[in-house]
């Protein structure tokens, strides 16, 4: 608390500017408590005395790290309220910043609205739809006590067998560009004059944003996770660094740091990138954080040589670190390397302001807990018909009938009998994909939501007979009297190094389904999955209508809406469908570009785009 009395203590001030109040908090602090404010802790290991003894800066979340299983909104903020008591019983009660991976939608937390992922939303080159889920997003988070969310992920996606394909809007730059207008729904939006890279957060219905993986981490060599990206400056500049101006002209709180390299120097420990070019050319004045165990990884084998990592990372430009574990040992290393000389006092003070400046622009020293009013917004309808829009958007149509003059969709509502297979027809978290409750997602009934079965269902006429089978038997497609048949394939969750694939083939059998249904009924086939994925010609001819579906969340029923004609197709290609991955990396202005389908396609429903 103040030494004098509270009245003098400018930084609870709430009427004093932000930048007095930093200096005024920065004056009143320990060596101790700065390096505290620099750690970011995993809940697991988060206790009453760590809090307030090591006065910890921040608190996240991992994938799936929650409550307890199943937990609702309330139950998580009844705990990060409890944290947050904790830290604020520090000696100069300095908030906590809960962070947590809400990349779709509140997706950690069971009952949330799940909006499709990025690369689908990237099909609806609707920046004003992204502004709209940011908005929805931000208050689900809200409502669960967290004021701060680990998106939007704007990497530019240059190779789809990187892992994390589907956190990326696209290949194009420009539509990467458009669709950062999630970080005005997320924060707010500044008013005018608001200074350009100074962090904003609008009030108490608004979240912290992190623009990620700062730079280069979607255009790695063979779309290796953490891999290298090898390009010129010019081009890391002008493709994979775009992005982030436009995130940070919006007033982008945070930037996340990329494990990747840049022509083999790790991101983690690139003074010139993360200092020279990122704080001082785009002028970034937030703080910039380090991804999960980041500087464990810039020493082999992982996590060796620790107080050396530390020195490279924040002497490099890193203000807050994702320890996650050890912060004991953070604290000891960063101490001792600031009462050397190797991290100098100025570097650590400049971490702490910009972290301070987060904590007073988001309103944290005046609301530093949940707003229960909020609880009832999370999963309600308008948030979910909102993921129904974007759904609806996202579906790209690849095929449209065997003959270009007689469409197959779309599909009739009243038809007598239908058949419904393959993988992804009754599979909410397939649906769903990857950061979906837990980090790499899983398959079932994860969530609340609409499968693409049920929403089939909910769709056709009351006459009409649905028949399911995932893998149809040889007596059921020997009946001759379905109208047609829907047949949902795809990818299986995945998150990050899991997820990198040399083969993308149509995994569960797909593509013997597809084949089995199409020689036997008029078919439309769903591609459910994170990505574009091998279609061989002889697989495409059979079937009578091919729509790409990403991964679109818990609202199924923006599909039915679409492909029964409801609603027409909006969708483009976010991302070059490539014909053999032997093609890839592919490049959309190659003299040699010769995809399935090129990057901006998609047909209507009755005809050519």
């Amino acid at each position: 608390m103040c030494s004098v009395e509270e009245a003098k203590c400018v930084y609870k001030n709430p009427d004093a500017a932000v930048e007095d109040r930093i200096a005024d908090l920065l004056s009143r602090m320990t060596l101790k408590e700065k390096v505290g404010q620099m750690t970011q802790i995993e809940r697991r290991v988060a206790t009453p005395s760590v809090l307030s003894g090591f006065s910890i800066g921040s608190i996240l979340s991992a994938g799936g790290s929650g409550p307890f299983d199943q937990a609702l909104s309330s139950d998580w903020a009844d705990m990060v309220d409890r944290f947050q008591k904790a830290a604020l019983e520090s000696r100069l009660g300095i908030p906590l910043i809960y962070g947590i991976d809400a990349v779709h939608g509140n997706n950690s937390i069971y009952g949330a609205t799940i909006f499709p992922h990025n690369i689908g939303l990237g099909a609806t080159r609707d920046a004003e739809l992204v502004q709209r889920i940011g908005v929805a997003t931000a208050l689900e988070v809200r409502a669960s006590g967290i004021p701060y969310t680990f998106a939007p992920c704007v990497a530019v996606l240059k190779d789809p067998r990187w892992g994390r394909s589907y956190e990326s809007y696209s290949e194009d730059t420009d539509i990467v560009r458009k669709m950062t207008a999630i970080v005005t729904g997320l924060q707010g939006q500044p008013p005018q004059g608001h200074p350009n890279g100074y962090p904003f957060v609008a009030g108490r219905n608004n979240v912290i944003a992190c623009a990620k993986h700062f730079v280069g981490d979607g255009g790695t060599e063979r779309g290796v996770n953490e891999g290298n990206t090898i390009t010129s400056y010019e081009d890391l500049e002008r493709i994979h660094m775009a992005p982030y101006l436009d995130c940070i002209s919006q007033g982008v709180s945070t930037v996340m740091a990329s494990y990747s390299s840049w022509n083999g120097r790790r991101l983690h420990s690139d003074h010139f990138l993360i200092t020279e070019v990122l704080k001082n050319k785009l002028g970034f004045q937030g703080f910039v954080i380090s991804d999960w165990e980041g500087l464990d990884r810039l020493s082999e084998p992982r996590g060796s040589n620790y107080r050396r990592c530390i020195s490279l990372a924040v002497n490099a430009g890193i203000d807050m670190i994702m320890v996650p574990f050890r912060y004991e040992q953070f604290s000891e290393d960063l101490m001792a390397l600031a009462e050397s000389g190797e991290v100098s006092i100025s570097r650590i003070d400049d971490a702490v302001q910009r972290i301070l400046r987060v904590k007073f622009v988001s309103g944290l020293f005046e609301h530093p807990f949940s707003d229960r009013s909020l609880l009832q917004i999370v999963g309600c309808k308008a948030h979910r018909e909102l993921a129904r829009e974007a759904v609806r958007k996202s579906l790209v149509l690849l095929k449209n009938g065997k003959d270009p003059k007689k469409p197959f969709l779309p599909l009739d509502k009243n038809a007598k009998k239908i058949l419904v297979a393959g993988s992804h027809a009754d599979d909410l978290g397939y649906q769903c994909g990857g950061w979906t409750r837990t980090w790499y997602g899983s398959s079932g009934e994860i969530t609340i939501g609409t499968t693409i079965l049920e929403a089939i269902k909910e769709a056709v006429g009351g006459n009409t007979e649905v028949i399911y089978q995932q893998n149809p038997s040889p007596s059921t497609l020997a009946s001759d009297d379905y109208a047609f048949a829907i047949v949902a394939v795809g990818e299986g969750p995945y998150a990050e190094g899991l997820g990198d694939n040399t083969e993308l083939v149509i995994p569960f059998n797909g593509t013997d389904v597809i084949k089995s249904v199409t020689v036997r009924i008029p078919t439309l086939v769903l591609v459910v999955s994170g990505r574009p994925l091998v279609i061989e010609p002889q697989v495409l001819e059979k079937m009578d209508a091919l729509v790409a579906a990403w991964l679109p969340g818990t609202e199924g029923a923006g599909i039915t809406d679409v492909v029964f004609g409801d609603y027409d197709f909006e969708g483009q290609l976010p991302v070059s469908w490539f014909r053999t991955v032997e093609q890839l990396p592919m490049d959309a202005k190659a003299n040699s570009y010769d995809p399935l389908f090129p990057l901006g396609f998609g047909l209507k429903g009755k005809k050519e785009a």
